[in-house]
């Protein structure tokens, strides 16, 4: 009793479809309290489940709010400031994705997982940095990338 729960307007209008919706099913014309109760139990469980990191087992609100973890976010920036080091010194080559990740791996200490790497080096893409080709799996170094 007497515990404070912060919502948003649209937390509480799922609440109350949710609680409207648990009373129907019950064929009850009135929200019971019961009905509340179940209604914000559902939206725990679902917040927590949303929020769960997959990789860590942790609660991680980025997992809500931007679809990704802080863990997912935190390595991505990693490894695109890592790759961006790398390629600074190879301006103007073009280079096989493979040999790139084996370099990352051991820049890194760590595996680098292909679709990691593919993210990052769409983004670069897209920022002008590379030209990524996907099909042939080849990196163009553009001179714009500064490590």
């Amino acid at each position: 009793r007497g515990r404070t729960i912060a919502a948003t307007p649209r937390q509480l209008e799922s609440l109350v479809r949710l609680s409207e919706s648990l009373a129907r099913m019950r064929l009850g014309r009135v929200v019971m309290r019961d009905d509340v109760r179940e209604a914000v139990r559902l939206m725990k469980v679902a917040t927590q489940a949303a929020a769960t990191d997959p990789r860590t087992g942790r609660i991680d609100m980025d997992m809500i709010t931007t679809g990704r973890s802080t863990a997912e976010r935190e390595l991505e920036e990693n490894l695109a400031a890592s790759l961006k080091e790398l390629l600074a010194e190879r301006r103007g080559n073009r280079l096989g994705v493979a040999e790139i990740r084996r370099q990352l791996s051991e820049i890194l200490n760590a595996a680098v997982q292909q679709e990691d790497l593919a993210d990052v080096l769409r983004v670069m893409d897209a920022d002008g940095l590379v030209q990524f080709n996907e099909r042939a799996q080849t990196v163009f170094v553009r001179a714009g990338v500064v490590g």
